[in-house]
């Protein structure tokens, strides 16, 4: 069976050599081909077979979409990734009506492209894999089953059994737009976790909270499940005035069934006040514990001007000790007169203070020193 072929198409080599060589890092075979413009990626496709086409919407000549478009009719297998720098949501919503598996914004977010390779492909999933387990499938079913069962009595697009790393156990259904799936399910956790410190320091006795996103692509409402589970729900008009009680009280009543399958999985669940195990909980630092007594000890009486008077004889100190080494340095580096002698040297020839000069009439004036 031929390897998965991946068509990388961007006029920006610098973003298509970053691509191949992410690709590259998954340990997949893969058959990876580059073409700068429309017209010679359908050149290549002309050539092979391509399983999936990573275009940028914006190309020289034709456009992304036309291309996935020429492309498709001879290959309705293909699936495509787009890769835009437009923010606007009218070709976002072109692009995903076109039937892109995924669209990435410039700077691309590799994670989540990586992720939407191995899922678009098929291949084993490397980047966000499902959580795995030894249990049997029973259990696990019965997981898909109630999630299934709860999304469309209350009409979401997506629901999503978590755990504390981000990963999902059961899920049903998808997102509107699932190319930043990794990220949004990582920085979801991010405030589960949170939120779970804030329940220990108010000492809950069940994990009692939720969070709601209103707007965008879906409404999105987080509950926790237990220490290590969350659920996720995700759909259009889900946090409306009029709904949202309604959909947090089923979301609480399925929580009660996901509890029980989490027993049968093996997994216990842990309340609010309990110590989470480590190393799952991050390590914090000790608070020191404060004293309090009716008359604090009183604190020991500085004699400000003692340490002023102090302070100031050192720093006159240092500074004549620094004159004079610097007058020293100095005096080192001055043109010695050979007409002159020093006064150690009077000294050594036996002129000693007191008797009188030898005058001379030299360049020095009346009263100089003069070498014999």
């Amino acid at each position: 069976m031929p390897n998965p072929c991946i068509l990388l198409v961007d006029d920006q080599r610098d973003i298509v050599r970053l691509l191949h060589s992410t690709l590259q890092s998954l340990g997949h075979a893969l058959d990876i081909v580059d073409a700068p413009s429309g017209e010679e990626a359908l050149l290549e496709a002309s050539r092979r077979k391509v399983d999936l086409l990573v275009a940028d919407y914006l190309l020289p000549g034709i456009s992304g979409v036309e291309l996935m478009r020429k492309i498709k009719a001879r290959n309705p297998e293909l699936r495509v990734i787009f890769i835009s720098g437009m923010t606007e949501r009218r070709a976002r919503d072109e692009m995903l009506h076109a039937g892109a598996l995924a669209i990435f914004d410039k700077p691309i977010p590799l994670a989540d492209f990586l992720d939407a390779v191995e899922r678009g492909l098929g291949l084993v999933r490397t980047i966000f894999p499902m959580a795995s387990s030894s249990e049997n499938d029973e259990p696990r079913q019965s997981l898909s089953e109630l999630l299934g069962g709860f999304r469309q009595k209350i009409k979401a697009d997506a629901v999503f059994l978590i755990n504390d790393r981000g990963r999902v156990l059961a899920r049903a259904g998808d997102l509107y737009d699932s190319s930043m799936e990794v990220s949004l399910l990582a920085a979801l956790m991010g405030i589960y976790s949170a939120a779970f410190k804030v329940s220990r320091i108010i000492r809950q006795e069940h994990l009692d909270n939720f969070h709601v996103f209103r707007g965008g692509d879906h409404d999105l409402i987080l509950i926790p499940v237990d220490s290590s589970h969350a659920l996720l729900l995700a759909g259009r008009g889900l946090a409306d005035s009029n709904r949202i009680l309604q959909t947090v009280d089923g979301m609480l009543f399925v929580r009660g069934d996901l509890e029980n399958i989490l027993k049968s999985l093996g997994v216990a669940p842990m309340e609010a006040g309990a110590e989470p195990a480590a190393p799952e909980e991050e390590a914090e630092l000790p608070v020191p514990p404060f004293v309090l007594t009716s008359q604090p000890a009183p604190e020991p009486e500085v004699d400000v001007e003692a340490l002023l008077s102090a302070a100031s004889k050192k720093k006159l100190a240092q500074d004549v000790d620094a004159f004079w080494e610097e007058a020293v340095e100095k005096a080192g580096n001055i043109p010695i007169n050979p007409d002159v002698i020093t006064f150690a040297e009077a000294q050594k020839l036996g002129l000693k203070p007191g008797e009188a000069p030898i005058k001379t009439t030299g360049p020095l004036g009346t009263g100089g020193l003069k070498k014999k």
